[in-house]
């Protein structure tokens, strides 16, 4: 007789030692019996509960070869958990002519089969909900439930017996002020995929050790992954909000939303990176880039679509009311028109002079003295604001060291006073800890704020004087764009005699002053552009914000 040995175990937990014992007394039995050994399946840390394990691949392979008469293992639990599965192993076997003895069981029957296979189904059933009341546990004291969430690390907690205690985490300096920098470019303006294209240029490590990528920070919002929508970053632990259930066919897990009565929810304050304001920049923007009328259409937000041009999506045919898209190359025209024949609207006209006659009005506006002083005022009260706010963290770490300092001599002092050092010395070790990072942080800290370029007003005109461009940068674009496109409603497009004329709908007609009169020309394009002003009461003054880069290096 033939003998193939498979031998498995699940947890990572667990030891290769425990493969080696399953083998050698496997040998033993085939010693005993007197067969031969035809090879050795192993797989390790794979739960039984699926069968796409190498290992065991390998065996059935080997088994419709004909390369063994038996397979021996040390229970029947080792080669399935499944019911359904070990049926059909025991099936596919029987077909081929091959016994299936284990240890525990002898020689297995359909009994077997029937019996031990309802009992591993129950097992797994068992142990499921046994560590799911433990998580949950472990979710409602604060803690985590498993997973090392990017932004912190993992903090090792002993009890009063020496057991570990799991769950515990802290927050991670470096990876926090990565996971803000991120909600800030997002609320500023920049997607997902600039971001982690600057992210990996600069060589920043993801959440995983590689490379990061849009999917990454984007996720998907409805269940709450990605860094953009981990409720953790504000503080606030959540858990049970989806369920996985294994796909029969492709024995592959698949994830289901949980209904949000039945997800726990535990306050952990002192875990939060994202301020609330900066939380709710990120909600709004994410909301506005969806494009979803309601929740319940089904449209996932990863699909949604960013504005592939300044003014796309903004531009609407004056004759039919639709929508105005690139028709050839570079070029504008009523989509109806094109591809319909249903509107009259013959009207084209190319992207760049349509960018040029919106921002025409706006330039020659932002020119005036009064907005150029109120911009270097507004500039220099905001950068004097982050500059104090980024010294007031420094003091903070300072006070935070000193604090630290009195903690440890006040350990080192108790140590002298008798207390046994082994009850003290985890203490030392993490205040210890936190003192490195506080230091590093004290030590990092600017000398001076950053000196302020002495002709500021000439930046600003040379910036407004290139709003195109400034407007197209890959660094100021985001930000800008979100502005400038929150002032345009609508941008309609009507025939007109040897060039179109664009009637321009929104706030932006306020900024422009063109409340007594309905139009102006623009000479350099030969376009008329008529304003009319919108409803909001949401005035622009400055386009500008004060973290676009004006400051000299």
């Amino acid at each position: 007789m033939r003998a193939a040995i498979y031998a498995r175990y699940s947890s990572a937990n667990q030891r290769d030692a425990s493969i080696e014992d399953q083998v050698r007394t496997c040998k033993a039995h085939i010693k005993h019996e007197r067969w031969s050994l035809a090879g050795t399946y192993t797989d390790h840390a794979i739960s039984g509960a699926t069968t796409l394990r190498p290992g065991y691949q390998k065996l059935l392979e080997d088994a419709r070869s004909g390369s063994f008469d038996v397979v021996l293992s040390e229970g029947l639990d080792r080669l399935s958990r499944d019911l359904e599965d070990i049926a059909g192993l025991f099936k596919q076997l029987s077909f081929a002519g091959i016994k299936i003895v284990t240890l525990a069981e002898g020689e297995i029957s359909e009994l077997h089969v029937g019996l031990k296979g309802t009992m591993n189904a129950l097992y797994l059933k068992d142990l499921a909900q046994k560590t799911r009341r433990g998580l949950e546990g472990r979710v409602r004291a604060g803690r985590s439930a498993g997973g090392l969430c990017y932004g912190y690390d993992v903090v090792d907690e002993y009890d009063g017996r020496g057991e570990r205690v799991h769950g515990g985490r802290r927050i991670n300096p470096v990876e926090a002020d990565i996971v803000v920098r991120i909600f800030e470019e997002f609320a500023a303006g920049m997607s997902p995929r600039a971001i982690a294209k600057r992210l990996n240029r600069e060589g920043t490590a993801g959440p995983r050790g590689g490379t990061w990528a849009p999917s990454t920070i984007y996720g998907n919002w409805r269940r709450g992954t990605g860094v953009l929508n981990n409720e953790m970053y504000i503080g606030r632990l959540v858990w049970n909000r989806q369920t996985f259930v294994k796909d029969p066919t492709t024995g592959r897990r698949q994830a289901r939303l949980n209904p949000s009565n039945e997800w726990v929810i535990e306050n952990v304050p002192d875990l939060r990176i994202v301020s609330e304001d900066l939380w709710q920049a990120v909600k709004t923007r994410q909301k506005t880039a969806r494009r979803v009328i309601a929740q319940d259409e089904g449209i996932r937000s990863e699909r949604a679509r960013r504005p592939a041009y300044l003014l796309s999506g903004l531009i609407k045919c004056g004759v039919c009311g639709g929508g105005f898209s690139i028709i050839r190359e570079k070029t504008y025209g009523c989509s109806a028109a094109k591809n319909k024949g249903t509107c009259s609207n013959r009207a084209t006209i190319k992207r760049d002079l349509l960018e040029e006659c919106v921002l025409a009005g706006l330039k020659e506006n932002l020119m005036e003295p009064e907005l150029v002083k109120e911009f270097v005022s507004e500039y220099h009260r905001e950068l004097n604001r982050l500059n104090s706010s980024a010294e007031q963290e420094v003091d903070r770490a300072r006070r935070d060291l000193d604090k630290v300092d009195r903690e440890m001599d006040r350990l080192v002092q108790a140590i002298k006073d008798g207390v046994k050092a082994s009850r003290v010395v985890e203490e030392l070790d993490a205040l210890e800890q936190k003192k490195v990072e506080l230091a590093a942080k004290v030590q990092q800290a600017p000398a001076r704020a950053p000196r302020l370029h002495p002709n500021l007003a000439e930046l600003y005109r040379k910036k407004v004087e290139n709003l195109r461009d400034v407007l197209n940068d890959d660094d100021t674009r985001p930000e800008a764009t979100n502005i400038l496109r929150d002032l345009v409603d609508e941008i309609r497009i009507h025939p007109g005699g040897e060039a179109p004329k664009i009637e321009l709908v929104g706030d932006l007609a306020r900024i422009l002053s063109f409340a007594n009169e309905n139009s102006r020309r623009n000479k350099t394009a030969g376009v008329e552009v008529t304003l009319v002003a919108g409803a909001r009461n949401r005035l622009y003054l400055l386009l500008f914000a004060p973290n676009l880069p004006l400051v000299a290096a």
